[in-house]
C-alpha cells in the first residue's frame, strides 16, 4: 500500500471560523424565526444546533514530527504528516494499532494521560481518540530486555541491544503489519539470536564467523561494531516491509550467564597468569644471560659450568618467585 500525503487540507482555521459563524447564524435565526412563526426554518436551525458539532470532529492539529493515518468507512484516504491545522471529513477516523503498545523505549507515553498531548480535533471524545492514534515520526530508541543466548561454542551468554529507529512510511506501518511496535521488538530479538549464534564470546581457534570457510578472530567482545552492524542489517531486512527505518543498533550489555560466569572468570584469570608468567620467564632468562655476560666480560669471577648452573638456578628462583628473596651472606670459602 502506497502512502498518500494530504497537504491540501490545511484549512482548519477557516473551517473553524465558518462553523462558529454558522452556529451564531443558527442561534440568531432561531430567535428571528420563532417570532415570525416560520416553522421550517426553525427546524433547520434546531437541527444544525443539535448535530452541527459533528463538523468539529474534522478539525485536526498536528505538531512537528507527528502523523495521523486517516480512513473513511474502512478505506485508507491518506496521511496528515506535516504540522498544521487541518480540516478533513468529520467521519474520518484515525488508525494506529500500536497506540496502546508500551515498549521499553523512548517516545512511549501513557495513553490514559492526555495532558500535554494534542493531535486531534476540538471536542473531548475526538481529542482523546486522536491523542491515542498519533504516530510519532521522531527518532526513537528501543532497548529490549537482556536475552540469554548460546554463542557458537554453546556457552550461554546474556546480551542486550539498543536499536534506534523511526517510521518512514505510515501506511505500511499501520496496514502492512498488525502492530509495528511489537513487530519491531520481535524482529530485534530474532535478529539478535541469529547473529549471536555465529560468534564466540571471546576469540576462539578454528571458528569461522564470516562464512567464507576461513577461521578468523571475530568475537562478540572484540568485534562489537561489526556484530552491531550485522544485527542492524538483519533487523532492517525484516522491518522494511513495515515502513520502519533502522538507523543504528548497539550492544548495551554483554556478559557470561551467571551459571558459568565464575568458571569463565577462573579461566580468564588462569590465562592471564600464564601470559604473565611467560613474560616474567622471558625477562628473567634475559637478565641471567646479561649477568653472566657482564661477569665474564669484566672478569669479576671465573665460574665453571657447575657454578654457572647453580648461579642460573638461583637467579631464576629470585627473579621468577612470587615473594621477595631473602638474602643469605656466605662468609665461608667459595669451595
Amino acid at each position: 500500500m502506497q502512502e498518500k500525503i494530504l497537504n491540501q487540507k490545511k484549512n482548519g482555521m477557516l473551517a473553524l471560523i465558518l462553523i462558529i459563524l454558522s452556529y451564531l447564524l443558527a442561534i440568531g435565526g432561531l430567535v428571528i424565526f420563532a417570532s415570525s412563526s416560520t416553522v421550517l426554518l426553525m427546524v433547520v436551525c434546531i437541527l444544525w444546533l443539535s448535530i452541527g458539532w459533528i463538523s468539529l470532529l474534522g478539525l485536526k492539529i498536528l505538531k512537528p514530527q507527528e502523523a495521523l493515518v486517516l480512513t473513511l468507512f474502512g478505506k485508507y484516504i491518506g496521511t496528515l504528516k506535516e504540522e498544521g491545522f487541518y480540516y478533513v471529513n468529520p467521519f474520518c477516523s484515525s488508525v494506529n494499532p500500536a497506540s496502546k503498545t508500551k515498549l521499553k523505549q523512548s517516545g512511549d507515553v501513557d495513553a490514559t494521560n492526555n495532558t500535554g498531548i494534542t493531535i486531534g480535533s476540538i471536542g473531548g471524545h475526538a481529542n482523546v481518540e486522536a491523542n491515542n492514534k498519533r504516530i510519532s515520526l521522531k527518532i526513537m530508541t528501543l532497548s529490549n530486555n537482556k536475552q540469554k543466548i548460546n554463542d557458537c561454542l554453546g556457552n550461554p551468554i546474556e546480551i542486550g541491544i539498543a536499536v534506534t529507529w523511526k517510521v518512514v512510511d505510515t501506511a505500511k506501518a499501520v496496514f502492512a503489519v498488525d502492530n509495528f511496535k511489537e513487530y519491531l521488538s520481535l524482529q530485534c530479538d530474532s535478529a539478535l539470536r541469529n547473529i549471536v549464534r555465529t560468534y564466540p564470546y571471546d576469540v576462539a581457534n578454528n571458528i569461522d564467523t564470516t562464512g567464507d570457510g576461513v577461521a578468523d578472530d571475530g568475537s562478540l567482545r572484540g568485534s562489537s561494531e561489526l556484530v552491531a552492524l550485522k544485527i542492524k542489517e538483519e533487523i532492517q531486512s525484516k522491518v522494511a516491509e513495515a515502513g520502519l527505518d533502522i538507523l543504528e543498533a548497539r550492544i548495551t550489555y554483554l556478559a557470561y550467564a551467571p551459571e558459568i560466569a565464575a568458571v569463565m572468570l577462573q579461566r580468564q584469570q588462569a590465562s592471564a597468569i600464564i601470559d604473565a608468567r611467560k613474560m616474567i620467564v622471558d625477562g628473567a632468562v634475559g637478565m641471567v644471560e646479561m649477568a653472566l655476560d657482564k661477569l665474564n666480560e669484566n672478569k669479576v669471577v671465573e665460574l665453571d659450568e657447575e657454578r654457572k648452573a647453580a648461579m642460573v638456578s638461583n637467579l631464576l628462583v629470585v627473579l621468577c618467585g612470587n615473594h621477595d628473596a631473602q638474602p643469605i651472606v656466605n662468609s665461608g670459602s667459595l669451595y
